[in-house]
């Protein structure tokens, strides 16, 4: 496979289009990798509207901040499917892109996982280094609340054609942060003290703390994939009827208007 040279991206226009046709080759590989992808299109549009509305305290810092956060994915999945080196998170993500075992939910959480607990900070620190990290705050919180949001509506959207999903979500009585043991809260936090510690490092300080930060993204990536207990067994329950036609799946997930 051919590397995509993602410094070619220089817009949130080009982000949705590269979005666009990995969508497309998950679609017709069968690869689940394709439901955090139709995820992570449809929170850049929603960022690409915030900005167009001007809901961000700086329109042109967040394009910038969106954009570096994307190369970050792009890189890794170019490099993965190249058979090359890429974050040990990542590789725990896409490995799963062919696991049977997983509901979706746990799918688009390993991509969020990687993608708020490994690349915002590091994307973060590289658009507003140093000083500058203070600014981003309030821009920063804005973002991690798309990407809330956007998971709720996707457990609302396959709910509205999957009916067991709405049952079990009775079931486990609002423990839905429980039944994965990841909470986007948390993540967020630890995202931001991990920029503000990355924008005041040399080049040599960052590439030891992000080779921690994979290491513990990674860790949390596992625990996505194979939680115990209570969680264990609604997991299955709801794994045992979901849709096996995975590019269905993605198809939703891509255009489901909730």
């Amino acid at each position: 496979m051919m590397l995509h040279s993602n410094m070619q991206i220089q817009n949130i226009n080009d982000v949705v289009a590269r979005l666009d046709k990995l969508i497309l080759q998950s679609e017709v590989s069968q690869n689940k990798a394709g439901y955090f992808s139709a995820l992570y299109k449809r929170m850049t549009v929603a960022v690409a509207e915030g900005i167009a509305k001007k809901q961000f305290e700086d329109g042109a810092r967040m394009e910038q901040l969106d954009i570096a956060f994307a190369r970050r994915y792009f890189d890794a999945y170019d490099a993965y499917h190249a058979q090359l080196t890429c974050t040990a998170a990542w590789r725990n993500a896409f490995d799963a892109g062919t696991n049977d075992g997983l509901i979706v939910l746990q799918h688009l959480l390993l991509g969020i996982n990687t993608h708020i607990n490994l690349d915002l900070a590091i994307a973060a620190a590289s658009v507003a280094p140093g000083a500058n990290i203070v600014a981003l705050q309030n821009d920063f919180n804005r973002i991690n609340a798309v990407i809330a949001s956007l998971v709720g509506d996707m457990q609302e959207a396959l709910s509205q054609v999957w009916w067991p999903m709405r049952m079990l979500t009775k079931i486990a009585n609002g423990k839905q942060d429980a039944v994965l043991n990841f909470s986007i809260d948390k993540a967020r936090a630890t995202s931001w003290a991990n920029a503000v510690m990355l924008a005041n490092m040399n080049s040599t300080q960052q590439a030891a703390y992000i080779q921690q930060m994979d290491t513990m993204t990674k860790l949390l990536g596992d625990g996505i994939k194979t939680p115990g207990g209570w969680s264990a067994f609604v997991l299955r329950s709801i794994r045992k009827t979901e849709y096996n036609d995975v590019a269905r799946t993605i198809r939703l997930i891509d255009t489901t208007v909730v």
